[in-house]
């Protein structure tokens, strides 16, 4: 699964297609669930213009009652922090939100934990440019029972490692270059092209290092969580 992230660049830039999209918010060095964070959606409108916004991190599927109770009047599901790629038209949590609310999740690193005995190392996966990217996502609308109005959820979807991330995990988020970026917002795209994008980044591109297992408390978000460890043999 994917728990933590970041999007440590302030002013960070990814592309989606042609355009050109600028998160303004704050440097995030560990992005955690239930927090809100940045994410890019198809626009409301017929301008055609996308934009970053935010939203809470673990989609609440519009039907579900929560578990803290809501409006709806489905079981209690979510949130839900992953969604698996192979499943997404299967599950019932995820498939209308496959067909008609897919979002990009924005970042520029994600972490993983290696199993060491009874302790964990985390890793923080990133691009070789150290640039920022966008990860598949879909979003969703849910209501508590004591909001006004519906808030904006949304999950991260996973896919198998590429060879990079294979010695520490099982699952990676599924990274999109630009022009997958653009399909997968797109509401044209057919089924089976926007399943076919899900796919492992590209080895080359990717490479990660140790961070300090203060990561994994998610009132901690500073520069801490993102600084390379030296390297120790025997734990890749």
């Amino acid at each position: 699964m994917c728990g933590r992230y970041s999007l440590a660049r302030e002013g960070a830039e990814v592309r989606v297609g042609s355009e050109r999209l600028r998160h303004t918010g704050r440097a995030r060095y560990n992005i955690a669930p239930t927090q809100r964070a940045a994410v890019i959606r198809r626009p409301k409108t017929d301008l055609g213009i996308l934009a970053v916004e935010e939203l809470r991190w673990g989609l609440m599927p519009r039907w579900s009652r929560g578990q803290g109770g809501g409006t709806a009047p489905g079981p209690a599901v979510g949130p839900l922090v992953n969604a698996r790629a192979e499943t997404l038209s299967e599950k019932p949590a995820f498939r209308d939100s496959f067909r008609d609310r897919r979002c990009l999740v924005l970042a520029d690193g994600f972490y993983e934990w290696q199993a060491l005995g009874r302790s964990k190392q985390p890793w923080r996966f990133t691009r070789f440019d150290g640039e920022a990217f966008v990860m598949a996502g879909l979003w969703d609308s849910w209501q508590a029972r004591d909001a006004t109005d519906p808030g904006a959820t949304f999950a991260i979807i996973t896919t198998t490692p590429n060879a990079v991330v294979t010695p520490i995990h099982d699952r990676m988020p599924a990274c999109l270059d630009p022009e997958s970026a653009a399909l997968w917002l797109d509401p044209g795209t057919p089924a089976e092209v926007l399943q076919a994008l899900l796919r492992p980044a590209p080895d080359a591109e990717w490479t990660c290092h140790r961070v300090d297992p203060i990561v994994g408390q998610a009132r901690i978000d500073d520069a801490r969580c993102i600084q390379r460890l030296p390297e120790q043999p025997g734990l890749f």
